[in-house]
């Protein structure tokens, strides 16, 4: 007979068992989740009114939630900056101008892998166009073949932690935080991880100099302005499109889906930039836009909103509407827009689809006290906050060999965040704790992308790599940066101010000590005059 305490294991022993088979994990979800909500309603721990409560759900939480919206915008952004030359451009200006340094070529892919992380949000396009344009290059001037492979991989990785990502945006709403919280806190992590990656090529270069070799003077073509001139044509339009969509969303003037519309424009507008068909005539029109923001944001800050505002702000609309035009204009980024299009429906939908599953796995699990046998299971470990945090950390880090983060997301984190909350609030207070675990987990969730044999940024290399690259030399070359994010996990969880040092902190306010006082008004003496005779 099976009893009420055996239905949560036996659900996640279903639903492992069921995945192993291969089946897709947004179909396998809902029918474990169905399936065991049937049993239970048989064996009478609950009745068929209760699963009620999945249509109740999907229709009032999943597809009527507004920051899921955000979704489709920030992926569109990224189908289409992947392919419209800008990062074929920053990788070789920042080639050449790290390239006398031993190692040069390994600083620039990080950094460019940064940069392109802040304004694309896919690990995909981000691994196969930096190992299209820079392995043969790294090949050429006798890198380490090992190294080419493990630094084009985790640099393509570390778009799942630098904002706008994806897998923010997700853990923000599976959490129940703010996007904007968890892009500031995710902030700290993701700068020292680029700089953890940087001294770990900086230091194989002083142990092993053979390993990354500087580029030879008779290579780099260009020198002084002219390479100035070309990192910052790469570098200014990434920023201003990262504080378009970064920056407003964080001064609190657009939400995240405003953010992500600005965004899926703003790249459009910068690959019309990067096309070999922008003309002056488009050039001046830009260069116009670009001014009237700059006239209409001084008036604002200077004045109220008058007619030069609204004028200023009138033209840089339509500088961008013209560019738009023009992108639809030029057959090459016509076909991209198209390609983006069917790329954000793909993912949305997928998305869509392991939320509907999840919901129907979730519900079930809650109905068969699924919830308060994790939390005994998790509040009886040994070590307290630190015993909790590393067991969660090595269980994901394993979960991720099998599972995407978007399935880990929505599968995982809705069963322990409530009691993440309780464990970790003491820790770091009630407002941070939250923040703090879903950065963490999202710095873990970056190895499932380098886990041999199952890592998909080693698939992405592998398909874009030369035939003389081997299998083995993916793989063990992955390794090495797979240890640098598990130590950036330890520091994340050593130091939690890396997280929570950008967070707005929380106002103490002692209740026993919060006075109100009347203010005593001195009324003037009533005077009623004389009385008539």
């Amino acid at each position: 007979m099976i009893t009420l305490e055996m239905m949560p294991p036996l659900m996640f022993g279903g639903l492992v068992l069921a995945m192993l088979i291969g089946f897709p994990v947004a179909f396998t979800l809902a029918a474990v989740g169905l399936s065991f909500g049937f049993l239970a309603i048989h064996l009478g721990f609950f009745d068929l009114n209760f699963l009620q409560a999945i249509p109740g759900r999907i229709f009032g939480s999943v597809l009527a939630n507004d920051l899921l919206l955000a979704i489709p915008f920030f992926t569109f952004m990224g189908a289409i900056l992947e392919r419209c030359g800008l990062a074929e451009d920053m990788l070789d200006s920042m080639g050449q101008l790290f390239g006398p340094i031993r190692g040069g070529l390994g600083y620039s892919v990080i950094i460019v892998g940064f940069i392109l992380g802040a304004i694309t949000g896919t690990v995909a396009a981000q691994v196969i166009a930096m190992a299209m344009i820079s392995m043969p290059v790294m090949m050429r001037y006798g890198y380490n073949m090992r190294y080419i492979t493990g630094v084009l991989a985790a640099s393509g990785t570390i778009t799942q932690l630098v904002p706008p990502s994806l897998v923010l945006i997700v853990l923000a709403d599976q959490l129940g935080k703010s996007v904007g919280d968890m892009y500031l806190g995710a902030w700290g992590p993701s700068i020292f991880q680029v700089l953890l990656f940087a001294g770990y090529t900086f230091v194989l270069g002083l142990i092993k100099p053979g390993h990354l070799p500087p580029v030879p003077k008779e290579a780099r073509t260009l020198t002084g302005w002219a390479l100035w001139k070309k990192c910052l044509m790469g570098i200014i339009p990434s920023a201003v499109l990262i504080f378009v969509v970064l920056g407003t969303m964080m001064m609190g003037l657009a939400t995240p889906t405003e953010a992500g519309a600005m965004g899926a424009v703003g790249a459009i507008v910068l690959a019309v930039i990067h096309h070999k068909n922008f003309t002056s005539n488009d050039r001046t029109i830009l260069i116009v836009g670009v001014a009237a923001a700059g006239v209409g944001t001084i008036v604002a800050m200077l004045f109220t909103e008058n007619l030069v505002f609204k004028l200023s702000f009138a033209a840089t609309y339509l500088a961008v509407a013209w560019l738009c035009i023009r992108a639809a204009a030029i057959p090459d980024l016509r076909d991209l827009i198209k390609q983006g299009y069917e790329t954000t429906m793909r993912i949305t939908c997928m998305v869509t689809f392991i939320l509907i599953g999840s919901t129907c796995f979730s519900v079930v699990f809650q109905g068969v006290s699924g919830g308060e046998w994790l939390e005994h299971l998790l509040t009886s470990l040994p070590g307290g906050v630190w015993g909790f945090l590393i067991f969660i950390n090595i269980f994901i880090f394993f979960l991720a060999f099998f599972l995407d983060f978007f399935e880990i997301a929505f599968i995982i984190l809705p069963m322990i965040a409530p009691i993440a909350q309780k464990i970790l609030a003491p820790v770091v207070g009630p407002e941070a704790a939250l923040i703090w675990f879903g950065v963490m987990l999202c710095v873990n969730m970056q190895t499932s992308f380098l886990h041999p044999p199952f890592g998909f940024a080693l698939f992405y290399l592998r398909g874009v790599a030369p035939k003389e690259v081997k299998s083995s030399d993916i793989y063990w070359g992955a390794m090495p940066w797979i240890g640098l994010q598990a130590i950036m996990v330890l520091l994340v969880i050593a130091f939690p101010i890396t997280v929570t040092g950008l967070l707005d902190k929380p106002v103490a306010v002692d209740l026993d000590k919060v006075k109100i006082e009347v203010p005593q008004i001195e009324l003037p003496p009533l005077d009623f005059g004389q009385p008539k005779q």
